[in-house]
């Protein structure tokens, strides 16, 4: 369950999800540049993040625009500028949007590789009931396989007036093996007295997930610092498997040709990547999200160290390899 909405310590994101015209999907990418370059210097705007359709499973666009507080995200949606881009936008839409606020955790937990967000417009009066009934489905789909976090936020008035539900799993495959099972199926049909509507939509996560931890409402994390620390993996993991794979296994013994080998040494590469940078990005957290009056500071420590940390694993390669 989400904590209670008084407290506006915790920023809060906006989650928008939306169906473009196939043939509009140019103009719309270019349409939320400029809205992009708009919300920038918008009271209280934190960052934003841009999730393109991932067919079959994720058809929608999905904009996370992150705010300080709940009054500054209730004044973006509602402020003028954010009407008229709207309006803007209107043709290059299929049906209507979903747009809701969810309050970010501060234990930042991070996004999974696919998540469902699910509204639910409850009949007056049946709150109290449907609340009952949500505590019902958390704990069936607790059992679910692959379930890596539930939130529930409840409506926020005068701007989202829906119940709404997001699911993180590990894989789409579970996710979709859980909205389908018939013990879900049973429950939404349970539910269905208490409701007038009902849907969901799904989204799935990129490559920022490998930095998402520790401060949720920190600051936007910085590209350089992110690229030095994928390098400070990378270049070990392409420069060993080189050494005990690539050349020993795919050039000599199985002969393959160069541009395939190349393809194999970087799906591992990615894949080791992946497990790996998440747990160095935790060890430098402090740098990553300095302190207040420490960035400077940090900042040149944290590139000093990993500096170091470049020349001596060079040096280490060329002494024994």
């Amino acid at each position: 369950m989400s904590a209670s909405r008084t407290d506006t310590t915790h920023s809060v994101s906006i989650v928008t999800q939306t169906c473009v015209r196939p043939e509009r999907a140019d103009d719309f990418a270019r349409w939320q540049g400029e809205t992009s370059s708009l919300i920038q210097h918008f009271p209280g705007f934190i960052e934003q993040r841009l999730l393109p359709p991932a067919p079959p499973l994720q058809v929608d666009w999905v904009i996370l625009q992150r705010f300080a507080s709940l009054a500054d995200a209730k004044r973006w949606l509602g402020a003028p500028e954010r009407q008229n881009r709207i309006a803007g936008a209107a043709p290059m839409l299929v049906g209507r949007d979903d747009v809701h606020i969810v309050e970010d955790e501060s234990s930042g937990i991070k996004p999974a590789p696919v998540s469902a967000i699910i509204s639910t417009r409850v009949k007056p009066g049946r709150e109290a009931e449907y609340r009952a009934w949500e505590q019902k489905i958390a704990a069936a789909q607790s059992k679910a396989p692959g379930l890596q976090g539930y939130r529930f936020e409840p409506p926020v008035p005068g701007v989202q007036e829906d119940f709404v539900a997001i699911l993180r799993f590990d894989t789409e495959a579970n996710l979709k093996a859980w909205l389908d099972s018939p013990v879900r199926r049973a429950l939404v049909e349970e539910a269905a007295p208490l409701t007038e509507e009902f849907h969901s939509r799904i989204a799935s996560s990129g490559f920022e997930q490998w930095f998402r931890d520790g401060d949720a409402a920190g600051a936007p994390l910085s590209a350089w610092k992110m690229n030095m620390l994928v390098l400070l993996m990378l270049y070990p993991i392409v420069m060993l498997f080189g050494f005990f794979v690539g050349t020993p296994v795919f050039d000599r013994m199985f002969h393959l040709p160069f541009a395939v080998s190349l393809f194999l040494g970087n799906v591992v590469s990615v894949v080791l990547t992946g497990f790996l940078v998440p747990w160095i990005a935790g060890h430098f957290r402090w740098w990553l999200q300095p302190a207040p009056g420490r960035e400077l500071r940090a900042g040149l420590q944290g590139a000093a160290l990993i500096a170091a940390l470049y020349v001596a694993m060079v040096l280490a390669f060329l002494h024994f390899f």
